[in-house]
């Protein structure tokens, strides 16, 4: 088997963040053997330990782009998980949900409305979540994310707010929560303009957790103290995209195995890990930045996988999202039959990244329309025929993007024709996707159901089609997690 990874996943995670995955890949059939066939002697009650990753926006489809865009008939470890289901994901008042009510409803059992974190509808009362069950049973708790740590999906699991957008609110109650590690993004309610203002720090400082920045501290971080652990953030207090991302910087795999470090013990562990930027991604429309936040979110998958295997009897990994975003589609009616989905292995930067290039090419008013075109063979390979006969620019995509970048260089863009984003990136992401053979409804949410899959104590339990709701439940049923 070749196991040759696209050079872009190469550069940006380096090989021996690829090897893990492969190895759990390679290994993951005995896995399942020891999950079917362990002696039951030898079995507990429930898991001791307890993975929760959420895919934010992540859809079959998402999962489907992803493992096409890998080389050499590999695949993602998720998909490779001997137990699998399917959740719906509708709110108490929406048919189509937002991540606080889909978040609540994983973390509690609870349906709620849009907007709310943790809360009833009524706002009547706090909805106990697993990760606080889990703590008061005496097991140690962690949450990550790639966006910022009181957005909406791990703030369902340790606050509880009757709005997701009190991030200053829901940021102090990390300190409160008495979980015991927290790592990736950072508080945007300590944000002023982009810029941190030290509050929530000083808080989290004052109720005894340890503030780590940057590898050096989080290398040397004791597993006795409680943390909060992030890096370098955006100005949403996220880490970066995949795509774009240094290769010297933590990413959320790393994330996930320092909290594996820092948690394991004899009274087991309940860590929840969210791979958030796939959903802005989504937004966005943009199908190789999903892509490669999908890949990103599995590197932190096979971390939880490398554990399970030292205790299959003992641990239980359960992977789903809060809900599709996008609607996307792996197919569209301008290639029919014809897509080719690895078309966007050459793309090398997020339109968000790219974006940011544009906005300082209007403000300097320098940069002409073959110089463009000579950045969109660079960073989505349009019109380089070296790498794909199918990248060559028709007359009419020249035409199509020398109207964008009019608009893009003007300042003057038409939403119906663009929406909110910059008129030149998104007229490229656009094309890109289109040549690929993939398609988009909406830069919205949407109610199509999501994947779910298990492995380890209790892992049968998530076969079947089912509520997300009922994914809590099952957690709560499988690890003795009684209210």
């Amino acid at each position: 088997m070749n196991n040759a990874m696209p050079s872009s996943f190469v550069h940006r995670f380096g090989i021996s963040r690829f090897l893990l995955p492969l190895l759990v890949l390679l290994t993951v059939s005995c896995a399942t053997v020891d999950v079917v066939q362990s002696d039951p002697v030898e079995r507990q009650d429930g898991p001791k330990y307890v993975f929760y990753f959420i895919g934010d926006g992540m859809g079959m489809a998402q999962v489907k782009l992803a493992d096409a865009v890998l080389e050499n008939r590999q695949s993602l470890v998720m998909t490779s998980l001997p137990f699998s289901g399917t959740a719906t994901t509708e709110a108490e008042d929406r048919y189509i949900t937002d991540s606080a009510a889909a978040g609540t409803a994983l973390a509690t059992g609870h349906k709620t409305s849009v907007g709310i974190i943790s809360k009833d509808s009524r706002l009547s009362g706090n909805l106990e979540t697993v990760a606080e069950m889990a703590r008061d049973k005496g097991m140690q708790v962690g949450i990550v994310s790639n966006v910022s740590i009181d957005h909406a999906t791990p703030a369902c699991f340790y606050a509880h707010s009757e709005s997701r957008d009190n991030y200053k609110e829901i940021a102090e109650q990390m300190a409160s929560s008495g979980f015991d590690y927290f790592g990736g993004g950072y508080a945007r309610g300590d944000l002023e303009g982009g810029r941190p203002v030290g509050r929530i720090v000083a808080i989290m400082k004052g109720s005894g957790y340890r503030v780590i920045e940057g590898w050096k501290g989080f290398n040397e971080v004791p597993s006795d103290l409680k943390c909060w652990a992030f890096e370098s953030y955006d100005s949403n207090g996220a880490i970066d995209y995949a795509i774009d991302r240094e290769p010297d910087k933590l990413s959320l795999a790393d994330y996930t195995r320092k909290g594996i470090q820092l948690l394991d013990n004899t009274n087991g562990f309940f860590l929840m890990v969210e791979g958030g930027k796939l959903d802005w991604a989504c937004h966005a429309n943009d199908g190789a930045t999903a892509a490669h936040e999908v890949v990103d979110f599995d590197f932190a998958i096979a971390e939880a996988l490398e554990f399970y295997r030292s205790r299959p009897a003992q641990t239980l990994i359960v992977v789903t999202a809060d809900h599709e975003c996008g609607g996307l589609g792996i197919g569209n009616r301008e290639v029919s039959y014809g897509g080719d989905i690895t078309l966007l292995r050459h793309q090398q930067i997020s339109a968000e990244e790219f974006s940011e290039k544009v906005s300082r090419w209007s403000k300097r008013k320098q940069v002409s329309f073959p110089m463009a075109l000579d950045s969109a063979r660079v960073y989505f390979g349009l019109g380089d025929t070296s790498l794909d006969k199918a990248l060559l620019l028709s007359r009419a995509e020249r035409e199509e993007l020398k109207k964008a970048y009019s608009a893009s260089m003007s300042g003057r863009s038409d939403t119906s024709l663009y929406g909110k984003g910059d008129p030149l990136t998104v007229t490229l992401t656009r094309v890109l996707n289109r040549k690929a053979g993939i398609g988009w409804t909406t830069d919205s949410h949407t109610a199509i159901p999501v994947p779910v899959f298990a492995i380890g104590a209790g892992a049968e339990a998530f076969n079947g089609f089912y509520d997300n709701t009922d994914i809590a439940k099952k957690i709560i049923e499988a690890a003795g997690l009684r209210r």
